[in-house]
């Protein structure tokens, strides 16, 4: 039974189980009047959209946090939300994670930092100072480190990869009858994708009898598309996986293959990353060449979301919720959950709390499958693939079935 979020469920998550004890009471003097969390984000270079969406996620999620009471547990506390500007380069996340815990020592939990390779660089920092981290970044990097303070919400690049080519073969069969044999690929070298690439070339091309008639890869940002495109007009894949991690690359990627004729549904794209379903690739590239290109994603509002969803557009003005916005906006959930079973704005018990998470309502209401636990590394088990499209327009959810908003459709050239 498909259980939806509405703005009842959403305030009250962590309020049951987290009432205050007679000692709670009795300390409620002590306790502080606001509780910071912090997000590490881009917000200026060629990520900044993303780094922007997550921050009116976030803010959201705080603002009707604190609407509701705040932190029962901690005598009503306020959340409030630090944000910290992680730029365009790995060096210069890791330099704005050192500011934020400088100059925050009250800083009891944080999310970020979107690229994988400016968190594999933000968390060495958050690690050393005992600060709950969650993040959506796909690396499995991020949790192979033996590290104890960070949260991994998505589902692994590793595990993606394993997924992602199956569940499109299978897709592409019910379409055209045939399993495609033949895949182009195309993409940046940030760490998620190389993680994923790894599993890909080295394990799922064989498995599933796909050969990779290209393979390109680049380093962000992309200056020039038409090499790399050439190259697709004359291999002839059946299908591409066309992994550009921002929206400049992405859009010179899909002007370049329209200028060459394999737009409009001529060949099968399929992204990843959130970047694919922005909103404003819909103001910079054609409908046509939008028009059924498919994106992986660990996660997306989907079924059950909708007044969830609704609520966002009307408070921020954008057509619709990424998963930049939501999975942040579930961070901050997670966070308050944890603070109210934790009872102290303190970052080992805030942390504790997140571990010993196994849910199936509440914050997991977020998620695919609607279960929400981490294993001994900080990553979230019983992770599911999400899967987007582009159709007549607009971003819907068309993967896995519980949450899909409208079937996948194959284009047929």
């Amino acid at each position: 039974m498909n259980r939806g979020i509405n703005r009842r469920t959403a305030l009250g998550m962590g309020l049951a189980s987290g009432a205050l004890t007679l000692a709670g009471r009795a300390a409620r003097a002590q306790q502080p009047s606001e509780v910071k969390v912090a997000l590490l984000a881009p917000m200026s270079g060629p990520w900044a959209r993303e780094g922007t969406l997550m921050r009116l996620g976030g803010e959201m999620a705080v603002d009707e946090i604190n609407a509701a009471g705040g932190i029962a547990a901690l005598g009503g506390a306020k959340m409030r939300l630090l944000v910290y500007d992680t730029g365009d380069s790995a060096e210069k996340a890791k330099n704005a994670a050192q500011r934020m815990v400088a100059q925050e020592p009250e800083l009891v939990a944080g999310t970020g930092a979107w690229f994988s390779s400016f968190t594999l660089a933000a968390t060495e920092v958050t690690e050393r100072a005992a600060l709950p981290w969650m993040t959506f970044s796909y690396s499995d990097l991020i949790t192979d480190r033996g590290f104890r303070y960070v949260f991994q919400t998505s589902m692994t690049a590793d595990r993606m990869a394993s997924s992602v080519l199956p569940t499109i073969l299978e897709m592409a069969e019910k379409a055209t009858g045939a399993r495609p044999t033949r895949v182009g690929i195309i993409a940046d070298n940030g760490a998620s994708n190389v993680s994923f690439l790894k599993q890909v070339r080295g394990v799922e091309l064989q498995r599933l009898g796909l050969v990779a008639v290209v393979d390109e890869t680049f380093t962000p940002p992309l200056s020039d598309a038409t090499t790399i495109v050439q190259k697709l007009r004359s291999a002839r894949p059946q299908f591409v996986l066309l992994l550009a991690s921002n929206v400049p690359d992405t859009k010179l990627l899909l002007d370049k293959i329209s200028e060459y004729g394999l737009g409009g549904g001529k060949l099968p794209l399929v992204g990843g990353g959130t970047n694919i379903g922005a909103p404003e690739l819909a103001k910079i590239v054609s409908k046509d060449m939008l028009e059924g290109l498919l994106a992986s994603q660990s996660n997306w509002p989907g079924k059950g979301q909708e007044e969830l969803v609704a609520r966002f557009v009307k408070r921020t003005g954008e057509p619709w919720m990424t998963q930049d916005a939501y999975m942040t906006y579930a961070d901050m959930l997670i966070f308050k959950y944890a603070l109210e079973h934790a009872g102290a704005a303190d970052r080992h018990k805030v942390a504790e709390a997140i571990r010993a998470i196994d849910l199936r309502d509440g914050p997991a209401l977020f998620y695919p499958g609607h279960h929400l636990r981490f294993d001994q590394v900080g990553r979230r088990m019983d992770a599911q693939l999400a899967i987007i499209q582009w159709q007549d327009g607009k971003v819907v959810t068309v993967h896995p079935e519980d949450i899909a908003l409208a079937k996948p459709i194959w284009p047929k050239g």
